[in-house]
């Protein structure tokens, strides 16, 4: 059982209004430009009460400790929001870095973008016959950017590792050429990257016979 009970910022009764900082009425959540600045220009917000922002602490700390050198030390460099790895700790875990789908075609429109995607086996579902076509694996790339890759999914075994590791290089700029000339490590999860050749738009068969 799921349940995404959301939550509400607790900003209403600490002044806010007397200083003319604007929230949002219905949950609490502040609104903010791309460094965390209200629409009052010296007062800044970090964290969970950010409309539209992730609510991780590993987000917050980051974007507090950008925001405190833009403020003291001279910095220009702001909080990235898109490309967060962010994990589900399901049984059967899900990981992603970057852009969901339906939000890169928002963004860049749909014909400038190449999905690639794949079923996989984990080596260690082998022993037990587990399904070989439960896991799943995609990448979203910018045709446009040299195939940059601008989205990262996968469900599986450890997607919180594997993610963790591609994001880094999702930073760095990584293309789906890069994915390509990439050796994968034999037979792990994350090698499935490194071998992907089929895209959505072809409408191919994705389901796999063995590991």
């Amino acid at each position: 059982v799921l349940l995404a009970i959301g939550r509400d910022a607790c900003t209403r009764n600490i002044g806010l209004q007397t200083i003319g900082v604007k929230i949002n009425e219905k949950n609490g959540k502040v609104p903010v430009n791309d460094e965390e600045q209200t629409n009052v220009p010296y007062v800044y917000a970090i964290g969970d009460i950010l409309e539209g922002k992730l609510e991780l602490t590993p987000v917050a700390i980051q974007a507090g400790r950008l925001l405190a050198q833009r403020l003291y030390g001279g910095s220009s460099k702001k909080c990235d929001y898109v490309n967060v790895p962010t994990t589900v700790f399901t049984p059967l875990e899900y990981g992603s870095c970057g852009y969901p789908e339906q939000k890169a075609i928002d963004e860049y429109g749909e014909q400038n973008l190449e999905v690639y995607h794949t079923l996989f086996w984990p080596l260690e579902w082998t022993v037990p016959g587990r399904d070989n076509n439960t896991c799943y694996a995609k990448v979203i790339c910018n045709k446009q950017d040299n195939n940059r890759v601008i989205g990262l999914h996968v469900l599986g075994p450890n997607a919180g590792e594997v993610t963790q590791g591609f994001a880094a290089a999702i930073k760095c700029g990584l293309t789906k050429e890069l994915l390509d000339e990439t050796i994968g490590i034999h037979p792990t999860c994350a090698e499935v990257f490194t071998t992907m050749d089929i895209t959505k738009s072809s409408g191919q068969d994705i389901t796999q016979k063995g590991c």
